[in-house]
């Protein structure tokens, strides 16, 4: 059968209502139609399925032993049907069951993430969280469906993207509350002097070093790191001094007691946005992840 043999979707609709009906008048009024308008789809549908479907009785329309055997396939079609309409609000958090891959930098595990696991928890108890990182992999994973969000500065994903700014990040140094050298404020002096602990991997991190290479200061880099395990026991143990993005600057100095200072030079400003492929931008579940994203995050900074 071709798509063009394919009965229409008001005929089945019209079955559907004269077989619980028995009447093409009633039928016609609940359809909002002529009543010979309706008796026409009915001779269609009748030659369609080369059976009378429904006859005359005291009774009413009756159906024929091909409309009882036509009538429970009629209403699978018409429930997927509106199973498919109705895709783009079936979504409820309260109920759900779905796993949301999100990536993001190792400093949103710190900043970002133990705020979002909560809310999720309290509010949509059957959704589980993964964290991925955000690698050369993110922009495929996230056209594939494979991520569903990625969270930070990634400017160089490609189009067919999605992007909402969340907050805006400036520069800090963290040091011991301690340290012999550096009291009140970091100088200038003090940064070139200091030794200092380097995180390789950041999705800002290339704008520090562009700051760097431009005011001619090379660090005397003592340890490096590849995530932020560890940096605040560092920090507060040592004379070592980490130049960090604001958001997980000042966390780790709250949770750690180390001491905030203003970065001694100037570091270009980053937007963190939340990016999604286009694919999913209608799809429900998305929505309101990113809703969640932007409702908890789109004020900081």
């Amino acid at each position: 059968m071709t798509t063009s043999e394919l009965p229409d979707l008001k005929l089945l609709q019209l079955f559907d209502l004269l077989y619980d009906v028995r009447s093409v008048t009633r039928a016609a009024e609940q359809l909002g139609q002529s009543q010979p308008t309706v008796s026409i789809w009915l001779g269609r549908l009748r030659e369609h399925l080369q059976d009378p479907l429904f006859v005359r009785t005291p009774g009413g329309m009756t159906p024929t032993p091909q409309a009882d055997a036509l009538i429970g396939p009629c209403r699978e079609i018409l429930e997927s049907l509106r199973r498919f309409s109705a895709w783009e609000i079936s979504f409820d958090p309260a109920t759900a069951k779905r796993r949301f891959r999100i990536c993001m930098t190792d400093a949103s595990h710190i900043t970002l993430l133990p705020r979002m696991l909560a809310h999720v928890r309290a509010q949509a108890p059957g959704i589980r969280l993964e964290a991925a990182r955000i690698d050369g992999n993110t922009e495929r994973a996230l056209e594939s469906g494979e991520a569903d969000l990625a969270i930070g500065h990634v400017p160089w994903l490609g189009s067919g993207m999605y992007q909402q700014q969340l907050y805006m990040q400036d520069w800090v140094c963290l040091a011991n509350p301690g340290h012999p050298r550096v009291r009140a404020r970091l100088t200038l002096k003090q940064y070139r002097s200091e030794g200092h602990v380097i995180i390789a991997a950041g999705t800002g991190a290339q704008l520090l070093e562009q700051a760097l290479l431009r005011e001619d200061i090379e660090r005397d880099v003592v340890l490096e790191l590849p995530g932020m395990l560890g940096l605040g026991s560092i920090i507060k143990s040592t004379d070592l001094i980490a130049t960090l993005p604001r958001n997980i600057g000042e966390t780790l100095a709250r949770v750690n007691d180390i001491a905030v200072h203003s970065c001694p030079f100037p570091v270009d400003k980053f937007a963190v946005r939340q990016h999604w492929h286009a694919k999913y931008h209608h799809e429900a579940g998305n929505r309101w992840l990113r809703s969640v994203v932007a409702d908890l995050f789109s004020s900081r900074g």
